[in-house]
């Protein structure tokens, strides 16, 4: 029997191990497993909101192992550290609880076929201090220490107020893409709840600062302009600081510092400047791009090894039709997931079919009551730009799509309406 390992849980890989386990797993015509660090799935385009306090994870989490007994496939706790692709094995290092104790030893398993999905990690780009100094958003974890970090430092400038010293918060997110964006128009939200709950005395227009600091000329740069500046315009209306053409030198722990001299004061610096694919793709020495990301033909093999796939943020596929790569997006993973689901489950070598990319547009939230994006369509692929309650009704459609591909549409549904009935029953964000 065929065995086909796929390294990573993802929006994409999931989807995929799902898929494949559906079609060939539970037929038994293939071994599907798929191997990941955490015991649990989260929606990467959602993470703003665990760090936000808005949602739960633990109630949005998705369990790999009753994923894989429901839909004919293995799953495999442990992060991949090396893959050998002349005996075809990987090594899987061992799994450690909380207290340290080693729950799974170090085990390797061999594949026939190889698909790496692992996503993308924080790139720093070499700015001194900043991976000593900032917080980032790669994982669930990642953001409930971002959730936890911003609580205290509002409950600690709270304290001070009440005791007659200056209180303040500076939040500074270096990044003007939809992950720095989001996290901010959330933050007002956030702010302004707890304070109605009583869960800090500061005034959220005064006393808390959000700042953005983006390289480029403007914010949201593969949106229109016309989106970019009605984004600009509306954070700036909810009391966050926009810096444009702003080019950070070095991170302190109490400050972000820009080559123009400026010191900007900072309780908690949140980078989300760019990404790179994790170090494990340098490991397999195939060929990759300035971000790490390995080069993938038309069919999604990797060049160099066609017993080795790739695909989302950790891959770089170059679309023959413009010449550009495939931006790091949760619909090109889905798209991407779709096309080898089909592919792998032929179980047949030689030449593959190429995969086709279409865009669909993008959407970005600017908080609980709006949005702003691009949907493209049509034959002659013409953008309509939207915004607005209508923007918002969609963004929060292309993460009922995702829960659909892993569930189906009953228990999409089901769970759309929990999910309602609880945000009725508990407060807007977590308060603890």
């Amino acid at each position: 029997m065929e065995t086909i390992v796929i390294v990573g849980g993802g929006a994409g890989g999931l989807e995929l191990a799902t898929r494949l386990g559906d079609s060939v797993g539970r037929s038994a015509r293939a071994r599907i497993v798929l191997v990941d660090r955490w015991p649990t799935h989260f929606w990467k385009p959602l993470l703003h909101t665990v760090a936000s306090g808005k949602l739960d994870p633990q109630v949005h989490q998705v369990e790999y192992s009753a994923q894989a007994a429901e839909h004919g496939f293995e799953f495999i706790h442990g992060e991949v550290q090396r893959v050998d692709r002349g005996t075809r094995t990987i090594e899987i290092g061992a799994y450690h609880a909380d207290d340290g104790m080693q729950v799974l030893p170090q085990r390797s398993l061999r594949y026939d076929r190889l698909v790496l999905a692992c996503g993308a990690i924080t790139n720093f780009f070499g700015i001194p201090g900043a991976a000593e100094h900032s917080l980032t958003l790669d994982s669930v974890h990642d953001a409930e220490l971002f959730r936890r970090r911003f609580l205290a430092s509002c409950m600690q400038a709270s304290s001070r107020g009440m005791e007659g010293a200056h209180a303040s918060v500076n939040i500074v997110i270096v990044g003007g893409g939809a992950t720095g964006i989001e996290l901010a128009a959330e933050l007002c939200h956030t702010v302004r709840t707890l304070a109605q709950y009583k869960v800090h005395s500061l005034d959220p227009a005064r006393d808390v600062r959000i700042r953005i600091i983006e390289r480029g000329d403007r914010l949201l740069p593969q949106l229109n302009p016309r989106l970019s500046k009605r984004a600009a315009r509306y954070l700036r209306a909810l009391g966050i600081e926009v810096c444009t053409s702003t080019t950070v030198a070095r991170v302190d722990a109490d400050a972000v510092h820009d080559t123009a001299g400026v010191r900007h004061a900072s309780d908690i610096t949140l980078w989300a400047a760019g990404v790179e694919a994790p170090d494990l793709c340098l490991s397999l020495r195939l060929p990759v791009n300035r971000l790490k990301q390995i080069s993938v033909s038309p069919s999604l093999q990797t060049v160099g090894d066609p017993k080795v796939f790739a695909l989302g943020d950790c891959s770089s596929y170059v679309c023959p039709v413009n010449g550009t790569a495939l931006p790091p997006r949760a619909q090109v993973a889905h798209q991407q997931a779709v096309f080898l689901a089909e592919v792998l489950s032929r179980q047949q070598d030689g030449i593959l079919p190429g995969f086709q990319y279409r865009d669909y547009g993008s959407l970005v939230s600017l908080g609980p009551f709006a949005a702003v994006g691009v949907l493209i369509g049509g034959l002659r692929g013409r953008e309509m730009l939207v915004g607005g309650w209508s923007a918002r009704v969609l963004y929060s459609l292309m993460y009922q799509r995702h829960v659909m591909a892993l569930h189906g549409f009953i228990r999409m549904a089901a769970q759309t309406l929990a999910h309602w009935i609880r945000a009725k029953l508990t407060p807007p964000v977590k308060l603890h």
